[in-house]
């Protein structure tokens, strides 16, 4: 752990009593109204400025104009077909991003919507790889207070009025609302899952409100974390000396983004629930894909009162028009109980807005408290690709595939929502509480979660098609040729765009690879960025694998079965390369896939098309290296076993980048690695990094899984291609970019040490000499982090060694924030704690504080050295969790030795080498040996052979053990 308090950046967001009085805070000290003191803040009435996003030099364009016209050629043509390109830079969204983003609401892979800290409801993701950024202003919660036998009056919604449009009383719609609150005493705090808004006063100020919102977002629970929905726990106070009738309004549109809402033919429905919980049924039919039912309800108690008005128009000519509803509520508090016995409406005409309504209303005495609770829930059942199939998401498991099941789901979460904050509170606590950890970091942590439900996530229930799957392809070779692996012999099928010669498509099932039962946690897909829509890329992934291994290992270990049986595959459709325009087959066997797909994912990978990815260096060492650290944290053997036959086709697959038969792979002079505008030429110091990673986990992996002479050919690889390695890019402080001869060969690249961070995440040896380690680490640190902007903004990619940013593209001037993450937990590795926490703080300082660039809740892939983004809401940016995976190693990383598992090796008691043919021990002592008349075979720290002393006394670990006779 951390030796000491590294708290660097003080002005933030803390202490909460800057924000709120400490008297309020009291008032809420009970049932967790009270927001954490580890919490990312924001005042409601914050400014919501405006992004910049980057923009390329003049010297990039003219490199990369035949690859824009590649491109735009090849995104007209793929919206020719009704599809969206996975990359697309020419098309903008209706709505400019904003620093406005907050918590998103809902658990993993069933869609969801985003809130921004102002209480706005956007960013709704309910269809795969689809975002409707722009907010829904008729989704929102308002407040109405009457006291004094309605003398003073009090109606707000409670969201900051500051939108254009709204405020126009003559209006029909929601501009009649009252959108009068200031936000000045009003706070949005934010710990993901969870959020609290706190209204200290406003709009009465005998009124204190919290409402909190709690998501089933649950480490290592694959059933609850599933569930599309949220809640949202009003915790009311009367501060002042009369009774004051209070109702709480929750308006939702029947809308799943964008405008959705007037495509027509959706229907409300009101309906009364078990255990008190009622509301409105919201029936929304889509054109070309499945239905979805929305659910919004609160809990009827002893003191709450729940009533409905199911359908309401934001127009004139609408039955009940917002306005209509608006002064009912402030007239009366509440709607008609008759309100739940009209049936569903009648289904609205194209260009007719339906929305629903839900008031909760209670008395609250003086000096007296009140809790009244609201859920939001949304049921679509199946998720359809745009040319695959449609599958089951993981909720039906648990809850069936009936839309009405947004019924039990409101239900559920109303009736389980304290049992969520039970278990968030305790994965949470011993982070939050550790002193030792600097405060921006702990909320941090927590908040970059927050891709894992708005990254796009899908997550099925099994490989299963619906009973109702049709195919929609539209385009494309009709008829392809796949390649695979049989019992241990390659064959070839026919496919027609992915089925089978049954004309039926393969049941991904049958590709998962679930070892048991027990282990079948569906299938998950994340995107790499709700910009780059691409599932799982593995590039990238390599960087943000550290949160699904710390919190969902069972996710983490089904994509590397993905990518395992994708190893052993070959697709030969045939693919043209935009950046060079140049055609090759889409998946080769041996190599790792760019990505699962994107319009059929799972049968039609590498939906990346801008360099042929079978020729990048990265990949495969990238698939060694996770699978090596996933087997070595969770202990899974028979994990290992299965994807052993992969790692071996990976590894084999690499000696063609091996020019001149070092051991050592060598780049071909383009981009090819994640850095996909960066060229390297020769030997690089990343990806030949990787490699010899990869090299040293392969060797390990081989002895656990009994393959000893595959673990002899790597070792000797790995001896061979590691003096090379250093003796082309060691130059006394660091390893240069590359071997090459160009003008930023000697560049000093910020993720130089990505291998060595997987060593020592994996409990491997380390590459090199901790003196050379600490030495790269620190060069980074004071020319890559502390000469831009004095270390407030994270590591730039590329520095020349003269103190200047290399900017050779736009990849080596820009700060990646994922790659900054790493970096830090490279460090924290090696030691250097307060150039860890510094150098990652650069990423808070810049992205998450209030004096930032606005980037919270949507961190982009990266920045230049003026804050324009490129590609917000993006993967790599989890690899925060790198960091604490640093700070808190695994046990079975720890306390395994390096090389050898328990599941294959005794490595507990002590030597006792009578009649044994496997000798059970972490230490040997030569003379034992030597008296016992074995010969044994073993591997230590770089697998090295190594003399035993002859005292007797000094005692030599041994990373794996094997006797011969």
């Amino acid at each position: 752990m951390v030796s000491g308090t590294l708290f660097h950046y003080r002005k933030s967001s803390w202490p909460p009593e800057e924000y709120i009085t400490k008297a309020t805070l009291q008032l809420f000290d009970f049932d967790s109204a009270a927001p954490p003191s580890q919490a990312w803040r924001r005042k409601l009435n914050s400014r919501a400025s405006k992004l910049k996003e980057f923009s390329i030099t003049f010297t990039e364009a003219i490199k990369m104009v035949r690859l824009g016209i590649r491109l735009w050629s090849y995104v007209r043509e793929e919206a020719s077909y009704g599809r969206r390109a996975p990359i697309d830079p020419f098309t903008r969204e209706r709505c400019k991003p904003s620093a406005s983003q907050g918590v998103p609401l809902g658990g993993m892979g069933s869609g969801s919507i985003s809130r921004g800290f102002r209480g706005e409801f956007k960013h709704f993701q309910i269809l795969p790889g689809t975002c409707e950024t722009s907010p829904i202003m008729s989704n929102q919660f308002s407040i109405f207070i009457s006291r004094d036998g309605g003398n003073k009056k009090y109606a707000s919604v409670l969201s900051p009025g500051e939108h254009e449009g709204l405020g126009k009383a003559s209006d029909h719609g929601i501009s009649s609302w009252g959108w009068n609150l200031s936000g000045q005493h009003s706070t949005y705090h934010a710990l993901f899952p969870r959020a609290w808004t706190v209204y200290d006063g406003e709009p009465d100020p005998e009124l204190k409100v919290s409402c909190r919102q709690i998501s089933p977002f649950i480490p290592h629970d694959y059933s609850e974390s599933s569930l599309p929905t949220s809640v949202f726990v009003y915790t009311l106070v009367n501060t002042g000396k009369e009774r004051a009738q209070v109702s709480l309004l929750f308006t939702w549109t029947n809308s799943i983004g964008g405008v959705s809402h007037l495509s027509g033919d959706h229907v409300n429905e009101p309906f009364i629930g078990e255990d008190g919980v009622s509301g409105v049924l919201l029936h929304h039919k889509t054109k070309e894909n499945p239905p979805v039912t929305f659910a919004v309800a609160a809990c009827e108690t002893q003191n709450v009162s729940v009533t409905v008005l199911p359908c309401f128009g934001l127009t004139e000519g609408s039955c009940v028009t917002a306005k209509d509803m608006w002064g009912k509520m402030v007239q009366d508090g509440y709607f008609d109980r008759e309100s739940f016995s009209k049936g569903p409406s009648m289904p609205s005409s194209p260009g007719e807005t339906h929305c629903a309504a839900v008031s909760a209303s209670a008395w609250v005495e003086p000096h007296g408290k009140c809790t009244v609770a609201f859920s939001v829930a949304w049921s679509s059942p199946q998720v359809k690709f745009m040319k695959g199939m449609s599958y089951y998401r993981r909720y039906t498991r648990f809850y069936g595939t009936s839309e009405r099941a947004a019924v039990d789901l409101v239900h559920h979460s109303l009736t389980n929502y304290k049992l969520w904050e039970e278990e968030i509170e305790k994965w949470q606590n011993p982070i939050l509480n550790d002193d030792k950890l600097p405060e921006w970091y702990k909320f941090t942590l927590f908040n970059e979660l927050y891709f894992l439900v708005a990254g796009g996530t899908v997550w099925i229930d099994s490989g299963v098609p619906s009973s109702d799957s049709v195919s929609t392809r539209t385009a494309g070779p009709e008829v392809t040729k796949v390649k695979s692996i049989k019992n241990g012999v390659q064959v070839e099928q026919t496919a027609y765009n992915g089925y089978g010669e049954d004309n039926q498509l393969s049941s991904p099932d049958k590709l998962s690879g679930s070892s048991t039962d027990g282990d079948d946690v569906g299938r998950f897909l994340y995107l790499e960025g709700v910009e780059y829509v691409m599932w799982c890329t593995y590039d990238v992934h390599f960087y943000a694998s550290f949160a699904l291994l710390a919190l969902f290992p069972k996710i983490e270990l089904s994509i590397q079965r993905e990518f395992a049986k994708a190893v052993l595959c070959e697709d030969g459709r045939k693919v043209k390369f935009l950046a060079e325009g140049n055609w090759g087959i889409r998946k080769p066997r041996g190599a790792i896939p760019h990505d699962l797909g994107m319009h059929d994912p799972w049968h039609e990978m590498n939906a990346y098309n801008i360099h042929d990815t079978s020729k990048w260096k990265d990949l495969n060492p990238k698939f060694v290296l996770q699978v090596y650290r996933d087997f070595a944290a969770t202990g899974d053997f028979s994990f290992a076993t299965e994807v052993w036959p992969s790692v071996c086709a990976a590894m084999e697959y690499m000696d063609q980048f091996d020019h001149d038969n070092d051991c050592l792979i060598e780049n071909d002079g383009f981009p090819d690695q994640t850095y996909d505008t960066w060229t390297v030429h020769g030997i690089s110091a990343y990806c030949g990094g990787l490699w010899l990673a990869a090299l040293q986990a392969a060797a390990a992996m081989a002895m656990h899984v009994g393959d000893y002479a595959f673990a002899e050919k790597y070792k000797g690889k790995l001896i061979k291609a590691k003096t090379v390695y250093e003796e082309k890019l060691w130059n006394g402080s660091y390893f240069n970019y590359d071997s090459g001869s160009s003008s930023n060969s000697k560049s000093i690249q910020a993720d130089q040490l990505a291998g060595q961070w997987y060593m020592a995440s994996s409990g491997l040896p380390d590459l090199f000499d901790g003196v050379k380690i600490k030495s790269a680490l620190q060069k980074i640190y004071d020319f890559n982090v502390m000469k831009v902007r004095g270390g407030r903004i994270g590591a730039v990619n590329g520095m020349h060694p003269n103190g200047k940013v290399d900017d050779t593209c736009m990849q080596s001037r820009e700060i990646w924030t994922g790659v900054t993450y790493g970096v830090a937990a490279t460090m924290l590795h090696a030691g250097m704690e307060e150039q860890a926490f510094t150098t990652a703080e650069g990423i808070f300082t810049a992205g998450w504080s209030e004096d930032g660039y606005g980037y919270s809740f949507q961190t982009p892939e990266g920045w230049t050295t003026d804050g324009h983004f490129r590609s917000l809401i993006y993967m790599r940016p989890l690899s925060i969790w790198g960091m604490q995976w640093a700070l808190s190693m695994p046990k079975t990383i720890l306390d395994a030795p390096q090389g050898g598992t328990a599941k294959s090796r005794c490595l507990a008691n002590p030597l006792t080498p009578k009649g044994n043919k496997e000798i059970c021990s972490t230490r040997l002592d030569r003379d034992i040996m030597t008296k016992a008349g074995m010969r044994i075979w073993f591997f230590i720290d770089e697998f090295q052979h190594h003399e035993f002393k002859r005292s007797g006394v000094d005692l030599l670990r041994i990373t794996d053990l094997h006797t011969f006779e």
